[in-house]
C-alpha cells in the first residue's frame, strides 16, 4: 500500500500508510496523546478518528481542550445517546433525526402519547446509564440497498425515507453507540462515556412535523443543552432564569405597560405607562435627530400599489404586505393599496418635489414611519416581532463623495444613543456585494471602500461578511450587547444605488446636468417596539429614571400624613417629576413591596414625624437602607436625576 504524506499545524511532515485512520496517527505521536484524542481536522474538516485518510492532508488531532469540535462531538454524541435511551424504555418508539443546534440539540420521535415532565427525568436517568457503561462507538459504510432492507426489518420508515433522499453519491454511514444503531454523517467520539456526565440537561418537549412540512406525521421533539463541564452547565441555567426573569412580556403585565390580544395580532395596545415609555423615547430621539441635522417628514401609512410596483417591493415583498382594496367612485374601478411595510418609497417622492441641487445635499430626511408587515403568526414574540410597529427611520440623499463622511457621522451618532440607553458594547458587521446586485462593480469598489474607512474612523474591530449585502448596496449593521451578555442587531445603515434609479430621484450637479443621488437607508433602534422590548429585558424592568413611566410614588404610613403627601406630589409634578400619591389605608411595607414589583424607581414615605419636619424617608428600588431628608432637597436631587441624557 501506497504512502501519504500527513502534514501537522507546526509545518512538520511524516509519511504513513494510505488508509491510515487519526486515531492511528494519535497513538503514533504517543499513546498517552492517542487515548485524549476526540476527533481531526482534514483539510480544514471536522474528521471522525475512525475514517481512513486516503491521499496526502493536512491533519490536526482534536483533544477536549478544543471547545468548537470537543462541543459539537458531546452534542452530537448525547442525542444518539438519548435516543438510544427513549428506544431502551419504549421500544416501540420510531427515530426520526437529531441534529445539534446552538447550544445543546434535539431529536425528533414519533410517539402515540406525548413525553411528560416525568418521562425527561426518565430518560436523562438512562443517558448517564449508557455513559458510565463507556459503550464503544464504531462506524461503518453500506450499501444503499442494505441500509433500506437494515431498517425496513427493524421498522424505521423514517430512516428508509432519509436514505431514499441521500443523493446517489453520497456515502450511506451506519453508527453504533454499544448495541444502538443509528444513519449519521458523523463524526462522533469514540465511546460514551467520552461524554461528561454531569454536564447536561433535558430541556423542553415541542411538537414538530415530518421534514417540516404540516402535512406530514406530527412528532415530538426532545430539546436538550450540553457543555464541556458542569460549571458551565450552571452558568447557563443561571443564564435561562435570568432572561426568564427578564421577560418582557411578563414585565409588561407586572409593569402594566402593553398588552395584545387575538383581534390584532402582532399588533401592541400601548397603556398609559408604557406609552410614557414610547413617547420619552421619541422625544429623546426627536432631539438627537434634530442636532444631526436631519429634518422630519411624515408620510402616508396607504399607498397605491403603482408606487410599490414601481419601487419594486410589489414583486419582491408582496407576500408580507397587507393589502386594501377600495371602490373609486369618481373612476368607477377598484383601486389597490397597500399599507406600507417600510417608508423609503415614500421619502423619495418628498425628496423628488422640485428641484435638488448638489449644494442641497447631503439631504437627511427621518420619520418615525408606522409601518406594517405580515409576520406569520407562530413568529410573533411580545414587542420583539410584531405587524405593526414605528420605525426610527431616516434616508440621507448624498453624492458618492459624501457616503464616508455620512456614515462615520451616523456611526458617531449611534454610539452616543446606544451609551445613553444604557449599551456600553456594540460590533459592527460589513456585508458587502452579493452574487445578484444592481450597480457597477466600479461603483460597489467606491461604496464598499467608502463604509470601511468610515468604520476604521471610528474603531478598528469589525465582522467582514463577503457576500451578504443588500442586491442594491452594501451595509452595515450594529448588534448591540445588553446587561447578560445577550445580542440584539438593531442599527443598520445601508447604501442604495438602486432605488433613485427606479423612482427617477436625481439633482442638478456643479456641471448643471441630472445626476443619480445616492441613497442612504439607516435606523439606530430599528423599530420603538423591539428596542423597547430590549431595554425593559435589558434592565429587568429597572428603568433608569429620565425613562421610568412611574418615577416617585409618596406613600403615607399613616393618615395624619395625607395631606403633606398630596403636597409632596404636587411639588415633585412642578419640578417635571413623573408622581403619585399613594394614600391607601394600607401598611407602609405592603405599598413598598407593591410598588417595587411595579419597579418604581423612588418611594418617598411619610409619617408623623416626616409632616412635622417637612422630609421624607427615602428608599430606592433594590435598596434596603432608607435615608430622611428634607422634602426640597430631594425635589432638586431628584429632578437632575430625572433629565434625559442628552439633556443632563
Amino acid at each position: 500500500m501506497a504512502d501519504i504524506s500527513l502534514t501537522f499545524p507546526d509545518g512538520a511532515s511524516r509519511d504513513f500508510p494510505q488508509g491510515t485512520t487519526p486515531a492511528e496517527v494519535a497513538a503514533a505521536i504517543s499513546t498517552s496523546f492517542g487515548k485524549k484524542a476526540i476527533s481531526a481536522l482534514v483539510n480544514g474538516q471536522h474528521w471522525d478518528l475512525q475514517w481512513p485518510i486516503e491521499a496526502s492532508s493536512s491533519i490536526a488531532i482534536n483533544t477536549m481542550k478544543d471547545e468548537a469540535p470537543a462541543l459539537e462531538l458531546i452534542r452530537h454524541d448525547l442525542a444518539h445517546i438519548m435516543a438510544r435511551a427513549v428506544q431502551e424504555i419504549w421500544p416501540e418508539i420510531k427515530v426520526t433525526i437529531g441534529p445539534v443546534i446552538k447550544d445543546g440539540w434535539y431529536y425528533d420521535f414519533d410517539r402515540n402519547e406525548p413525553f411528560t415532565p416525568e418521562d425527561l427525568g426518565q430518560i436523562e436517568t438512562r443517558m448517564k446509564e449508557i455513559i458510565n457503561r463507556r459503550d464503544p462507538v464504531t462506524t461503518e459504510v453500506w450499501e444503499r440497498e442494505r441500509a433500506i432492507k437494515y431498517y425496513k426489518a427493524n421498522n424505521e420508515p423514517y430512516k428508509v425515507e432519509l436514505i431514499e433522499s441521500i443523493p446517489g453519491n453520497e456515502p450511506i454511514r451506519m453508527y453504533w453507540h454499544g448495541h444502538w444503531q443509528d444513519l449519521c454523517r458523523g463524526p462522533h467520539l469514540q465511546h460514551t462515556g467520552q461524554v461528561p456526565a454531569d454536564s447536561f440537561k433535558l430541556m423542553k418537549v415541542a411538537g414538530a412535523y415530518w421534514r417540516g412540512d404540516s402535512n406530514r406525521e406530527q412528532l415530538q421533539r426532545i430539546y436538550g443543552v450540553a457543555f464541556q463541564n458542569r460549571q458551565q452547565l450552571k452558568d447557563y441555567l443561571h443564564f435561562l432564569e435570568e432572561a426568564e426573569k427578564r421577560d418582557h412580556r411578563r414585565l409588561g403585565k407586572e409593569m402594566e405597560l402593553f398588552h395584545f390580544q387575538e383581534e390584532a395580532p402582532g399588533m401592541v395596545f400601548w397603556h398609559p405607562n408604557g406609552w410614557t415609555i414610547y413617547r420619552e423615547m421619541e422625544d429623546y430621539m426627536r432631539r438627537k435627530l434634530g442636532n444631526a441635522g436631519y429634518r422630519e417628514i411624515k408620510t402616508p401609512q396607504v399607498v397605491d400599489r403603482k408606487l410599490w410596483e414601481a419601487s419594486g417591493h410589489w414583486d419582491k415583498y408582496r407576500e408580507n404586505m397587507f393589502i386594501t382594496e377600495i371602490d373609486e367612485e369618481h373612476a368607477n374601478e377598484k383601486r389597490m393599496n397597500a399599507l406600507k411595510p417600510m417608508n423609503c418609497p415614500c421619502h423619495v417622492q418628498v425628496f423628488n418635489q422640485g428641484i435638488k441641487s448638489y449644494r442641497d445635499l447631503p439631504l437627511r430626511l427621518a420619520e418615525f414611519g408606522s409601518c406594517h408587515r405580515y409576520e406569520a403568526h407562530g413568529a410573533l414574540h411580545g414587542l420583539m416581532r410584531v405587524r405593526g410597529f414605528t420605525q426610527d427611520d431616516a434616508h440621507i440623499f448624498c453624492t458618492e463623495d459624501q457616503i464616508e463622511a455620512e456614515c462615520a457621522a451616523f456611526i458617531d451618532l449611534l454610539s452616543d444613543i446606544y451609551r445613553d440607553t444604557g449599551f456600553t458594547k456594540f460590533d459592527i458587521k460589513l456585508s458587502t456585494r452579493p452574487e445578484v446586485r444592481v450597480g457597477s462593480d466600479e461603483v460597489w469598489d467606491k461604496a464598499e471602500a467608502a463604509l470601511e474607512q468610515a468604520v476604521l474612523k471610528v474603531r478598528n474591530d469589525f465582522e467582514l461578511d463577503p457576500g451578504e449585502g443588500a442586491f442594491y448596496g452594501p451595509k452595515l449593521d450594529f448588534k448591540l450587547t445588553d446587561a447578560i451578555g445577550r445580542e440584539w442587531q438593531c442599527g443598520t445603515f445601508q447604501a442604495d444605488f438602486n432605488l433613485p434609479e427606479r423612482l427617477d430621484a436625481n439633482y442638478v450637479g456643479q456641471d448643471g446636468e441630472k445626476h443619480r443621488p445616492v441613497m442612504l437607508h439607516r435606523a439606530i433602534l430599528g423599530s420603538f417596539e423591539r428596542f423597547i422590548g430590549i431595554l425593559i429585558e435589558n434592565y429587568a424592568g429597572r428603568m433608569p429614571m429620565w425613562l421610568a413611566p412611574r418615577q416617585v410614588v409618596v406613600a403615607s404610613i399613616v393618615s395624619d400624613a395625607d395631606e403633606f403627601v398630596l403636597e409632596a406630589v404636587k411639588i415633585l409634578q412642578e419640578a417635571g417629576l413623573r408622581a403619585e400619591a399613594d394614600i391607601r389605608n394600607e401598611k407602609i411595607n405592603y405599598k413598598v413591596r407593591e410598588h417595587s414589583v411595579g419597579k418604581v424607581p423612588v418611594i418617598l414615605a411619610i409619617g408623623q414625624r416626616e409632616v412635622e419636619n417637612r422630609t421624607v424617608t427615602v428608599r430606592r428600588l433594590g435598596e434596603k437602607k432608607t435615608e430622611t431628608v428634607a422634602l426640597d432637597e430631594i425635589v432638586a436631587s431628584l429632578a437632575k436625576e430625572a433629565l434625559p441624557p442628552d439633556l443632563a
